[in-house]
């Protein structure tokens, strides 16, 4: 019986070549891998799986809890959402970890710099839960979920990573200058928790600042906790300081499951040439070993690779400069060649293993003292000015026993006016309040729904607006007093 076992997807385009490179050396430290293939990507879209996950793969994952997973492609054409997407919401592995450091012998413009921080981003939130409606023909929508309990989940990883790599700082990147309640929650999460390690600085930063400062000095950087779609970014932006998206590694991690892959594509047309640069799959595995508590194997490859980049006379051909570059799989063989090397530069951190956070299944219901319906935003298409549709609301809405407060198109007030020159499209949202101190009843909606339908306008959805604990839980227009 094997010490572990794993289940190994070898992917797509160059997915089957890196993974095997990485296999190999991982096998060759002695560590004992029961290694259970499996398939998702395009190759089970076009078996008629929409979601390009078959259930062998699911059942393989469930039972196994440890994946190392080559590049999957999105198919243009058929399939659906992403099969490396909807990996990571099955397992719901909440937390996307990117280490992005400095390799000697991969010259970039920021060689010398000491470049060497982790993107902590959260993984199964925000836009990438994928809510997405027309709301009219010429209107799209999409829906940023942010939680309380998903930003807890992600800094707590971010806190306790940076404890397990001896890290001294950690930022949190968001924009919660212009979204306050989503990536205000971010925010608001992050400095209740960094409370609780007073021996890790903690500073908050807004994201496209944080851009800018990858750039202009990006060592003054160690971890960075973000939202979805802002890691999805950085963390990208970050790769390209130390050589590329060819030396990006991460691990998806969850409750007792991880998910190991390269950030890079499947890159179809270098598929079976034995020419990809499987550094980036070859540190997922480092970050594999880690995980299930090799740290002396993955200090191991991790060294080896170090000295084969520094070396630089065995290396593929995106990074070998004047020397004769080499395949994939000789890549792989010379840093199995360097095993026990230490490089005379940027070594191997010292890791302990890190102390995953634990979280209760289950919803997370956040109770308030006091709460208030007070009034609520009704999403309309309408084919019209302002003017009209504001008339025509004012004048229906006594019925309801509602007031109409304002209208805005795309976030700024058109109605009533306030000078704005906004270039209006066809949806609005009408805010209404409730004119009696005792909110607005469900009876009040549905009079006032109706009578916009009646009056020959489309409305597609309804907000309440709420008040908590005495705090409005709804932001005003652009231009609202």
């Amino acid at each position: 019986m094997s010490k572990h076992i794993a289940t190994l997807i070898p992917g797509d385009g160059i997915g089957p070549e890196v993974v095997q490179a990485t296999r190999r050396i991982l096998d060759a430290t002695g560590v004992e891998i029961a290694w259970e293939e499996a398939h998702a990507g395009e190759s089970i879209f076009r078996k008629g799986v929409p979601s390009g996950v078959p259930e062998e793969t699911i059942a393989s994952i469930a039972k196994t809890r440890v994946v190392l997973k080559g590049p999957l492609g999105t198919p243009v054409g058929f399939g659906e959402k992403s099969a490396n997407v909807t990996l990571r919401k099955l397992f719901e592995t909440y937390g996307n970890i990117r280490p992005v450091r400095e390799f000697s012998g991969v010259p970039t413009a920021f060689s010398g710099r000491g470049v060497d921080l982790v993107v902590v981003r959260e993984n199964v939130e925000d836009l990438y839960a994928g809510i997405e409606h027309m709301q009219t023909p010429g209107v799209a929508q999409c829906l940023k979920l942010i939680s309380r309990k998903g930003c807890e989940k992600i800094v707590r990883l971010g806190f306790e990573l940076a404890k397990a790599e001896g890290r001294k700082m950690v930022h949190c990147a968001t924009k919660a200058n212009i979204m306050k309640f989503t990536e205000g929650f971010m925010k608001k999460v992050f400095e209740e928790i960094a409370k609780e390690y007073p021996e890790i600085e903690s500073q908050h930063i807004i994201i496209d600042n944080c851009a800018h400062q990858l750039v202009k000095k990006p060592e003054q950087f160690d971890v960075i906790i973000t939202t979805n779609m802002n890691g999805d970014i950085i963390s990208d932006l970050s790769s390209g300081l130390i050589g590329g998206l060819g030396f990006a590694p991460s691990a998806n991690i969850g409750q007792g499951i991880a998910i190991f892959e390269a950030v890079h594509g499947s890159a179809p047309k270098y598929a079976g040439l034995d020419v990809a640069n499987p550094t980036a799959m070859i540190l997922s595995g480092v970050l594999l070993l880690r995980h299930i508590g090799e740290l002396a194997a993955a200090r191991t490859v991790e060294n080896a690779v170090l000295a084969t980049l520094e070396d630089g006379t065995s290396v593929t051909k995106d990074v070998a400069g004047n020397n004769p570059p080499v395949g994939t799989q000789a890549y792989a063989d010379a840093v199995i060649a360097n095993f026990g090397r230490q490089p005379s530069r940027f070594g191997a951190r010292d890791y302990k293993e890190i102390q995953m956070p634990k979280f209760s299944g289950g919803p997370v219901t956040v109770i308030p003292k006091q709460r208030a319906t007070l009034g609520c935003d009704v999403f309309v298409e309408g084919d019209c000015t302002p003017v009209q549709l504001g008339d025509f609301l004012t004048t229906i809405a006594g019925a309801a026993g509602l007031r109409l407060k304002m209208i805005s198109n795309r976030g700024t007030q058109v109605y009533p006016s306030r000078g704005a020159e906004t270039d209006c499209v066809d949806q609005w949202r009408c805010r209404f309040f409730a004119v009696a101190e005792t909110g607005v009843p469900v009876s009040a909606l549905a009079t006032l729904l109706t009578a916009i339908e009646d009056g020959g306008y489309r409305w597609m959805h309804i907000e309440k607006l709420q008040e908590f604990d005495g705090q409005p839980a709804y932001t005003k227009a652009q231009g609202e007093d």
